[in-house]
């Protein structure tokens, strides 16, 4: 049997993109798209959307049931920079629609649920280099709290009641195609449109401000690759670490001056800087690696030749 996917969240920045590569494998008709708003055109053109509140159980229950849902990807959430101005509803909506979903699950509703995880569950307590699987976790933020507190209920779910719920801690994610979404890596995206539109860059982090990266395509590869993979090989229902590369902004700076050598980098660090200096400089990935073989494709110097490419095809500058 074909799976039936959800993807609750679909027209946010991952899940635009993941859509589509879902319809891609499993066809058009098997993937439903659903946001609180529509999404692209591609997206609204290429298969079923449904407008949805994450936080709406019974909602989500009666698309479940209109579509013979299999598995739902919930990637609905209020990012970093966003949570913390709207901390109540940042919890609230992080925390119950995960909780939704889990008890469909758990009620045998659907089969499998994928929840996106975060390096913002560490704190400036954690090693900050090669960042371990297990380590020391105490968040800052709410977006970070909120999903500590949702990888110890997806672990809980699974060990009580059998769920099978997986989940990626993900680092920033650099895409052409869907504008970020109130992130504190959202400078890593910026930077490539004000560098072909003006020729410069107010950064909002510190030059050196270290952080790990990935681009969307490996984001949407690792993150079909984990739901794809055995049971038994997915041995970790909290978070799995994903790292792929990391860089600083004078770093990233130096690589857009090889297609753009006017291009003309400035620094004012703003709060997003504090909330920066908590994550991680870098990610060890090994379990990840070892259990479900994850692989990135993607370096620096690949993604800045993506990005400026593709943003001058498309004339989104």
């Amino acid at each position: 049997m074909s799976e039936i996917i959800l993807i609750i969240g679909a027209s946010g920045q991952i899940g635009n993109e993941l859509t589509q590569e879902l319809r891609t494998i499993y066809g058009n008709s098997n993937v439903i798209a659903s946001d609180i708003k529509e999404g692209s055109e591609e997206m609204m053109s290429s298969g079923p959307f449904e407008m949805m509140d994450a936080t709406d159980k019974e909602g989500i229950l009666g698309i479940v049931k209109k579509h013979n849902v299999t598995q739902v990807y919930l990637l609905a959430a209020m990012l970093s920079v966003t949570a913390e101005k709207h901390p109540k509803k940042a919890w609230d909506l992080n925390m119950n629609s995960l909780l939704g979903v889990l008890d469909l699950a758990k009620e045998k509703h659907i089969k499998q649920v994928f929840w996106p995880s975060s390096i913002a569950v560490f704190g400036s307590t954690t090693p900050k280099d090669n960042t371990p699987q297990k380590t020391i976790m105490e968040p800052s933020t709410v977006y970070g709290i909120s999903k500590l507190s949702g990888e110890f209920w997806c672990n809980y779910y699974h060990e009580k009641y059998g769920v099978d719920v997986r989940s990626i801690r993900y680092p920033g994610i650099i895409s052409w195609k869907t504008k970020p979404g109130g992130g504190t890596t959202d400078y890593a995206i910026d930077i490539y449109f004000k560098a072909l539109k003006e020729g410069a860059y107010e950064c909002f982090l510190s030059e050196n401000t270290r952080l790990p990266m990935m681009y969307m395509n490996d984001a949407v590869a690792a993150t079909i690759q984990l739901m794809q993979a055995k049971h038994i090989d997915v041995k970790l229902r909290t978070g799995y670490n994903l790292g792929a590369i990391d860089f600083t902004p004078n770093e990233m700076a130096l690589e857009i001056k090889k297609h753009l050598p006017d291009f003309k980098i400035s620094y004012h660090p703003d709060f997003r800087q504090e909330i920066a200096a908590s994550w991680p400089s870098s990610i060890d990935d090994s379990a990840a690696r070892t259990d479900w073989n994850w692989q990135h494709k993607f370096d620096l110097s690949a993604i800045t030749t993506e990005m400026l490419k593709n943003i001058k095809t498309e004339s989104i500058v």
